[in-house]
């Protein structure tokens, strides 16, 4: 049988490895982009105008987002856009690549960036502190049309 000094090396390894792994911040951090990852929808009116947003947060880094506008005369726009999506631990962060098919002409790509709060599992709060206004998103089956 072995003196039980010898075992402390072998005890001292399974305590600190116990303690080893991804920090909190760090896990938290990924629930909440994999917690955005979906299918969002945003409707809303805008003076006379009715718009649909629906945002498509793929787990990969890309998103989409399609909008209609309907006006009271009849008229509607359709918009597509496309580009990346990162959530740094605050904020929900969109650069724009493609904007109805086409890359943007100027030297910077158009950005979106909306601090995140969830108040539920299916209502996200995005507050965009630049231009001081809140957009409310709530979660929808995939393939939801604006």
């Amino acid at each position: 049988m072995r003196p039980w000094y010898k075992l402390i090396p072998a005890l001292l390894l399974a305590v600190l490895g116990a303690g080893c792994g991804p920090p909190a911040e760090d896990v938290q951090l990924q629930d909440t982009r994999q917690r955005l990852a979906g299918t969002w929808l945003r409707e809303y009116q805008d003076g006379d105008v009715r718009v649909r947003r629906v945002l498509v947060l793929a787990p990969g880094g890309h998103f989409t987002e399609e909008v209609v506008a309907a006006a009271p005369a009849g008229t509607v726009a359709h918009n597509r856009h496309s580009g990346e999506w990162h959530y740094d631990g605050t904020n929900l962060k969109r650069r724009y690549t493609l904007i109805d098919g086409r890359k943007p002409s100027a030297p910077s790509f158009p950005y979106a960036a909306f601090q995140v709060a969830f108040e539920s599992r299916y209502v996200m709060v995005g507050t965009d502190n630049v231009r001081k206004r809140q957009v409310r998103y709530q979660r929808v089956s995939e393939g939801t049309a604006p």
